[in-house]
C-alpha cells in the first residue's frame, strides 16, 4: 500500500545497508506463526495488522509481532543513533545549557522520516500507526537520545491530528516545525489538566480571530526546542491554541531535571497573541488524545531502555571476573538477571498490546495503556537500578552510562502518570474492587 512504500522508502534512507537482515530477521518471526495467523502478507500495511483479529476470536488479540517495515525502520533510526547518540556524546550534551541535539533530531524527524509517521499521507505524513511510533520510542529510549520525539512526533502530533488543523500538521510531519504540547510532564490520561493560563482579550490591532493569552505552565517537556507551543486555556469556552516559540511575552526557562537529557522547562505568558486550534469539547478530546498517545509510546520508550540495560548487563558480568570467573556464573547474578529478563519479556507484550491497540482504535485502548505505563514503568526502574549495582563501582561513576539509564527510567516513570495512578486507572476500568470490599 501507499502508507507502507513511503514509510519504507524513509527507513531506506536511514539504513539502506541493513535492509537484508533487518528483513530476515522480520520475515523469520512471520513464517514460523503464520500457519496460525493466517495470511500475515495480505494484511497490508501495520495499521491493518493491528487491526486484524483471529477468526471467531471475541474481542481477540491483535498481532503483536514486528513486521518487516517495523524491522526495518528500527534498523535505520538504531543505526543513527549508535553513530550520532553514543553514550559519551549523549553525556557531553547533559553538560551543556541546551542538552537537546537539534541537528540529530533534523536528521532523524526529516531524513529518517519519524516527524511524520502518524501523519497521513494527504498531509505530507507517512500514514504509518502507533506501531511503527512504537518500535521509534523503543529506539529512542535504548539510546536514551536527547530529541524531543515524544513531544512533538507523538503528544503534539495526536493533539493537532484530533483538531484536524491543517497549517501545523504538514510542516510537523516534514520535520520543518517541532511542536510541543504546554501541559506537565507527570499529567495522566483520564482527566484534563487544571488549566493554569487564561484567555485574555485581543488588542485593537489584532487580526481578527487572534486572542491573548497570560498565566504559566511549570514541568514542560520537550518545550525548549518547540518552534509552537500547544496550550490549553481557561475561557468561555476552553480551549486549545497554538503559540510561536518566539512571541513577544513568551518565557521558556528551563529547569534543574533529574533527566539532563530530557530537560523540563517552566512556560510564562504574558498576553502572548495565540491562534484558536479548538475551543470545548473538541480541545477536550485533543488533550485526551495527546495525553493516551505520550503514555502509551513512552511505555515502549521504557521497554526499549529496559532492554538496553538488560544487554548491558549481562555483557558486563559475562566478561568481569571475580574469584577465577565470571561474576555472571554466580547463582545469585544469574537470579537477578533472570527476574529482569521476565519483566522485559512481560514489558513487551504490555507495550505492543497498547501500540496495537491504539492503531487499531480498540475500545480496549485506555485499558491497555494503564497496564503497559505501570507495567513498563517498574520494569524500566528494576532495570536500571541492577545495571547500576551489578556493574558494581565503575556503576556508580559519571563515566558510565548506567547514570543516564536510571535517571531516564525514574523521570519516565513519573511521566504521563505514575505507575500507582495507572494501576488504580486500571482498577477502575475493570471495576476491580478495592482491597477489603468483598
Amino acid at each position: 500500500m501507499e502508507g507502507s512504500a513511503a514509510l519504507t522508502g524513509a527507513a531506506e534512507r536511514g539504513a539502506s545497508g541493513q535492509r537484508g537482515m533487518s528483513r530476515e530477521r522480520g520475515t523469520s518471526r512471520e513464517r514460523g506463526t503464520s500457519r496460525e495467523r493466517g495470511t500475515s502478507r495480505e494484511r497490508g500495511t501495520s495499521r491493518e495488522r493491528g487491526a486484524a483479529r483471529q477468526p471467531g476470536a471475541a474481542p481477540g488479540i491483535p498481532d503483536l509481532l514486528y513486521g518487516e517495515t517495523e524491522n526495518e525502520l528500527r534498523a535505520a533510526v538504531r543505526a543513527l543513533l549508535a553513530d550520532r547518540a553514543g553514550w559519551r556524546q549523549v553525556l557531553a550534551r547533559t553538560e551543556m545549557a541546551q542538552s537537546y541535539d537539534s541537528a540529530l533530531w533534523r536528521v532523524l524527524a526529516a531524513g529518517v522520516g519519524c516527524a511524520g509517521l502518524l501523519v497521513p499521507e494527504e498531509h505530507g505524513g507517512a500514514g504509518a500507526s502507533y506501531r511503527e511510533a512504537a518500535v521509534v520510542a523503543e529506539e529512542v529510549g535504548r539510546a536514551v537520545a536527547p530529541v524531543p520525539y515524544l513531544g512533538s512526533a507523538v503528544v503534539a502530533t495526536a493533539a493537532l491530528l484530533s483538531v484536524a488543523d491543517k497549517l501545523l500538521l504538514p510542516d510537523v510531519a516534514a520535520g520543518a516545525v517541532t511542536a510541543a504540547l504546554a501541559i506537565p510532564f507527570a499529567a495522566a490520561p483520564g482527566a484534563r489538566p487544571v488549566p493554569t493560563v487564561r484567555l485574555g482579550p485581543p488588542r485593537e490591532s489584532d487580526p481578527a480571530g487572534s486572542y491573548r493569552l497570560t498565566g504559566s505552565v511549570a514541568g514542560v517537556a520537550d518545550a525548549l526546542p518547540a518552534d509552537v507551543l500547544l496550550v490549553p486555556a481557561d475561557g468561555v469556552p476552553f480551549g486549545l491554541y497554538a503559540v510561536a516559540a518566539g512571541a513577544a511575552g513568551l518565557r521558556a526557562a528551563p529547569v534543574v531535571s533529574l533527566d539532563g537529557t530530557r530537560q523540563l522547562a517552566d512556560l510564562s505568558f504574558d498576553d502572548v497573541p495565540a491562534r484558536q486550534l479548538a475551543a470545548g469539547a473538541d480541545a477536550d478530546a485533543a488533550i485526551a488524545a495527546a495525553l493516551s498517545a505520550g503514555a502509551a509510546m513512552i511505555a515502549s520508550e521504557q521497554l526499549g531502555l529496559a532492554e538496553r540495560c538488560l544487554e548491558m548487563t549481562v555483557g558486563y558480568v559475562r566478561e568481569r571476573r571475580q574469584f577465577g570467573r565470571p561474576v555472571g556464573s554466580f547463582q545469585a547474578i544469574k537470579h537477578r538477571l533472570a527476574d529482569v529478563w521476565v519483566g522485559v519479556t512481560q514489558a513487551r507484550a504490555a507495550a505492543r498490546y497498547a501500540a496495537a491497540c491504539l492503531a487499531a482504535g480498540d475500545p480496549d485502548a485506555a485499558v491497555a495503556i494503564a497496564l503497559a505505563k505501570a507495567a513498563c514503568s517498574d520494569v524500566a526502574v528494576k532495570a536500571g537500578q541492577e545495571t547500576v549495582q551489578l556493574h558494581g563501582g565503575i556503576g556508580f561513576t559519571w563515566e558510565h552510562p548506567a547514570h543516564l539509564c536510571l535517571k531516564r527510567a525514574k523521570a519516565d516513570s513519573i511521566a504521563f502518570g505514575t505507575a500507582d495512578a495507572h494501576r488504580a486507572t486500571l482498577a477502575w476500568l475493570v471495576d476491580l474492587p478495592a482491597p477489603g470490599a468483598c
